[in-house]
């Protein structure tokens, strides 16, 4: 007679019922009871150095493959350390899906010193999840897990995790879990339809601001941005929605005046998939237009919008629907609006600082040489923050950043998740020196899998942004200039190409010659070799 699969293996046996390929974990005793049901599953098992990366590598998979990202960690240490990926997961609304093992509850609720104690594991992740749960019994985890893809389908995506106590994982199971089928989004209603189509018929100078939950269809909201014959703005999770190069596209320059100004001057906004965060515009005083629509699948996002038509549904859907209905725009306004949303674009890169100058002069040669259908992801540095705000985008996920958290490590452990989720994209990582110390220890599992993958490190021996705020608040540098390794040897050491590049006119060579070499690859570019 066969063994019956204990709650650890039945729970791997559920998720790739639901799709999950790769699950992203550091095995520890008190976790191992989860690896018994990886042999012989379809289940790809990727080992990270450090769980903080593993976070990172399953956020930078969800945003490439459009699947959740998942999980192991042990109880107490592995939590906490994966805790900063959930923070940057939870902020930019990536779908993750994190289980862990957790100590049996004390009946006196006492600490008692047991290996990876805590408390109250789950008050740890509460605030960075769209909920957290330690199992009581094993038979409540198939429902658990359908409620995570629920939320992954139908509402805003964001972190989930479940604690299983060490005494639940290796009970049997007596029948085998399967997966449901997920909920879908909520659609909006015939009036809301109804009173957004008078909002936009009505409006002589509108605006649509588009966020990551338009992500997923990108020619329906073309088709309504051309219905309605308006300027589109981009959040940086939208770059590449509408890609920088259609004639109604004004960019994902949200901070800058001009675009801002657009914004102000506009009778009705309409805001499809975003909260519309400080983090999207940096201006708590921007005004924002008189008649507002915001089509959002999070009511937290909505509920501060009340002399708005706030409509929780998604998104996409009510975007196809009012295509169906617009009758389109009037030619003589739809010209108009084309040469304001042209003069937008002819103003990217102006006014740009002397260092924003070196910082466009090296994109503009990194696009110039990128691989066609490469992604870039791209940590918390300078010349990534010039690339945020002016470089236009070809499609949606091309470019990653942690923009609501704003993490640093984020870079090169995303870049090995997004590589994972399409290994035919070369993966281009923008990071700086600091950055990459705080994850480069993912540099050996990148060799290890052998993954196309190349690391622009772009050096000036400290964290330069904060040098430069602590300068112009007249505060003495403390902290901020850091005695580096030899990124070279040590980028070899762990099996990986590794070339200087003397400047501006050597860099195109050199990433293509990274790109071409099999495995990983890393090109150090001191910020001082650049001339503006």
């Amino acid at each position: 007679m066969n063994r019956p699969q204990s709650v650890g293996e039945a729970l791997v046996s559920l998720l790739a019922d639901y799709g999950v390929e790769i699950v992203f974990g550091i095995p520890g005793t008190h976790s191992i009871e989860l690896y018994r049901g990886l042999e012989g599953s379809p289940i790809r098992h990727i080992s990270p150095r450090h769980e903080q990366g593993g976070g990172f590598m399953a956020d930078g998979y969800a945003r490439v493959s459009g699947k959740p990202g998942v999980c192991f960690v042990i109880t107490g240490p592995g939590v906490t350390n994966l805790s900063t990926p959930m923070g940057e997961a939870y902020m930019d609304s990536v779908p993750m899906l994190v289980i862990s093992p957790v100590n049996d509850p004390d009946p006196d609720g006492i600490n008692r010193g047991r290996l990876h104690e805590i408390s109250s594991q789950s008050s740890v992740t509460e605030p960075l999840t769209a909920f957290s749960h330690t199992v009581r019994d094993a038979d409540e985890i198939p429902e658990l897990v359908k409620r995570a893809f629920d939320i992954f389908h139908s509402e805003r995506p964001r972190p989930v995790h479940l604690s299983i106590p060490l005494s639940v994982i290796p009970e049997p199971v007596s029948s085998p879990w399967k997966a449901a089928v997920p909920a879908k989004p909520k659609r909006a209603g015939s009036q809301d339809i109804k009173a957004a189509l008078e909002l936009i018929e009505n409006a002589v100078n509108p605006v649509l601001i588009i966020g990551g939950g338009t992500t997923s269809d990108p020619d329906v909201v073309s088709r309504l941005a051309n219905r309605i014959g308006c300027p589109v703005l981009s959040t940086v999770a939208a770059r590449g929605v509408i890609p920088g190069s259609h004639p109604l596209s004004v960019g994902a320059q949200l901070r800058a005046p001009h675009v801002q100004d657009i914004l102000e001057r506009a009778d009705l906004g309409i805001f499809l998939g975003t909260e519309f965060a400080q983090t999207d515009h940096w201006n708590d005083d921007l005004r924002l237009p008189r008649q507002q629509i915001w089509v959002n699948l999070c009511p937290t996002t909505l509920d501060r919008r009340a002399a708005a038509l706030a409509v929780e549904a998604d998104c996409i859907d009510l975007a196809a629907r009012l295509v169906g209905q617009l009758q389109g725009p009037d030619p003589a306004k739809m010209a108009e609006t084309l040469r304001i949303c042209e003069s937008a674009r002819n103003l990217h890169g102006s006014g740009l600082s002397e260092k924003e100058k070196i910082h466009w002069a090296v994109l503009q040669t990194i696009l110039s040489r990128l691989p066609e259908r490469a992604t870039i992801t791209s940590d918390m540095t300078q010349l990534a923050y010039t690339a945020v705000d002016y470089l236009p985008m070809a499609r949606p996920n091309q470019w990653l950043h942690p923009t609501g958290y704003g993490t640093l490590g984020y870079a090169l452990p995303a870049a090995i998740g997004a590589a994972l989720a399409d290994p035919s994209r070369p993966v281009l990582v923008v990071v700086g020196d600091a950055g990459l110390q705080y994850t480069m220890q993912e540099m050996t599992l990148a060799a290890e899998l052998g993954l196309n993958l190349v690391v622009l490190l772009w050096n000036n021996d400290a964290l330069q942004q904060i040098c430069d705020d602590m300068d112009q608040a007249g505060i003495e540098r403390i902290g901020v200039v850091q005695r580096n390794p030899d990124f070279i040897a040590l980028a070899e050491a762990c099996g990986w190409t590794a070339r200087p590049c003397s400047g501006l006119c050597a860099l195109g060579t050199e990433l293509e010659e990274a790109f071409d070499s099999p495995g990983p690859a890393l090109v150090k570019l001191d910020e001082s070799s650049i001339q503006a």
